[in-house]
């Protein structure tokens, strides 16, 4: 075969694979986007990789065809070059159709709201570990393949099958901490002990678990700080969780009042608020005198109970808002005062 028939062929089979790559896109984003809303996405986001695969592997279908354009020493080399870009699109382009399946599931999940939020959470955590694991394994496998590849390194490998007592021990003792982080985060996730969005309290701060991976749990912090802690953390040292049972959380709002505070009007008038609340899950609510400060003022508590923690923020915080704002306007004897007797005969002369 001519050299301008070998190089036809190579660019007809490279063309080929682009046409068809293409014409998938077209009816991913097109008609099928009518059934699946997350088609036209998923074929945006894994438009490139599956052109880069299509040549990488067009390409290397296509060398046999114009293998004496070049030297045994030239079409070895471009058959391993060829080979690891193979590697390294389909990797690509797999991790790529994983994520683009599984984020509208995982999207879905995040808008699930009530009694269902905490399966959702559950299932979310849960999704999201596994996929990470599963890129992390096709990523060790893909490159273990590149590396392998190689004549040098399989002869590494051979030496360190035949020492494979000792470099187990090794390898062994290096991996202790990562090793103990996986199976701390797989066990956090499939014994639900926790969960992503899960309202804890962790060394005396509260916050809520904003991300969850193999290594390291991010709590996020009521003033938008960040507490990173390793997995390991979680299954060796107590902490509490509001929400382990339900998403269902109950907030707590305290006022510190003087004694002539109307506690019967401030009920009723907490009530009538939560009734019209949007946030309240019409369950529960209370207000109580709970304590008689030192200081000459009493405590209030108002309990009220919410679908989610999030839920239950914003409706504490309205619920604040609101009761300063009657007591201000209707109540303002029952402002916080301080009161100082003066005994007699210490006045101006």
């Amino acid at each position: 075969m001519s050299a301008f028939w070998a190089w036809t062929v190579f660019g007809v089979a490279v063309l080929v694979s682009v046409v068809v790559v293409e014409g998938i896109r077209r009816l991913l984003a097109g008609r099928l986007s009518a059934r699946w809303p997350g088609a036209g996405e998923a074929a945006r986001r894994v438009t490139a990789p599956a052109f880069a695969a299509a040549v990488m592997f067009s390409a290397q279908a296509s060398l046999p065809a114009a293998e004496h354009l070049g030297g045994p020493g030239v079409d070895r080399v471009a058959r391993h070059l060829l080979w690891i870009g193979g590697v390294a699109t389909a990797t690509w382009l797999l991790l790529r159709i994983t994520y683009a399946l599984t984020d509208p599931a995982l999207d879905r999940l995040t808008r699930v709201e009530g009694e269902r939020n905490r399966r959702a959470r559950r299932a979310r955590t849960q999704m999201l570990l596994l996929r990470r694991i599963a890129g992390a394994v096709v990523v060790i496998v893909a490159v273990g393949a590149v590396l392998f590849s190689f004549p040098a390194v399989r002869v590494m490998g051979a030496g360190v099958l035949a020492s494979a007592g000792v470099a187990g021990l090794v390898v062994g003792i290096a991996a202790r901490p990562v090793l103990g982080n996986l199976l701390a985060g797989l066990q956090l996730a499939f014994s639900d002990a926790l969960r992503l969005d899960d309202v804890v309290v962790v060394d005396g701060e509260w916050g809520r678990i904003e991300e969850l991976t193999l290594s390291y749990v991010v709590v996020r912090t009521w003033d938008e700080r960040r507490l990173i802690l390793p997995v390991s953390y979680f299954t060796e040292q107590p902490f509490e969780n509001w929400t382990r049972q339900g998403s269902r959380v109950v907030g707590a709002v305290l006022f510190h009042v003087d004694w002539t505070v109307p506690v019967d009007d401030l009920r009723t008038e907490l009530y009538r608020f939560l009734r019209e609340h949007p946030l309240w899950d019409q369950r529960d609510w209370v207000l109580q005198v709970t304590e008689v400060l030192p200081n000459g003022l009493v405590q209030l508590r108002a309990l009220m109970s919410a679908a989610d923690a999030a839920s239950a923020w914003d409706l504490r915080c309205d619920a604040r808002e609101h009761i300063v704002d009657y007591l201000r306007q209707e109540h303002p004897r029952a402002l916080p005062r301080l009161r100082t007797e003066l005994p007699i005969g210490t006045g101006p002369a």
